[in-house]
């Protein structure tokens, strides 16, 4: 039996690649806060069964520092991609779509995501 969506209005499915406004807060320590972009990076066809999504935040602050923090060039200018920093986090979180990675740049999260994790 399929769960309601909690939030109309929203997406029930962001798919990956996409670029959402997140609410992160609250948070505890060194986490990254408020709402910000961020980018999709769990699997299109679970983000449609599950009410969690995987998200990597961007950030217009700081320098590049591969693979912790990696340059997205058609996230925004100035705009790095957080991978020290990913989360699962519920679609409640969601404001609203912010826009799309190419598929450069979602290669490159991709990379980082397995060199940070050991995969």
């Amino acid at each position: 039996m399929n769960k309601p969506n909690r939030n109309p209005g929203q997406s029930p499915s962001p798919k990956r690649g996409e670029i959402y406004w997140v609410n992160l807060d609250p948070t505890v320590g060194s986490e990254i806060r408020k709402t910000r972009p961020c980018v999709v990076v769990s699997l299109t066809v679970i983000n449609e069964r599950r009410r969690t999504i995987v998200v990597v935040p961007l950030s217009s602050a700081g320098t590049p520092r591969p693979p912790l923090v990696i340059a997205i060039p058609s996230a925004g200018p100035g705009r790095t991609a957080r991978i020290d920093q990913i989360r699962s986090v519920d679609k409640a979180r969601l404001a609203k779509p912010h826009g799309m990675l190419d598929h450069a740049d979602l290669n490159t999260v991709e990379h980082a995501l397995r060199t940070v994790l050991g995969l």
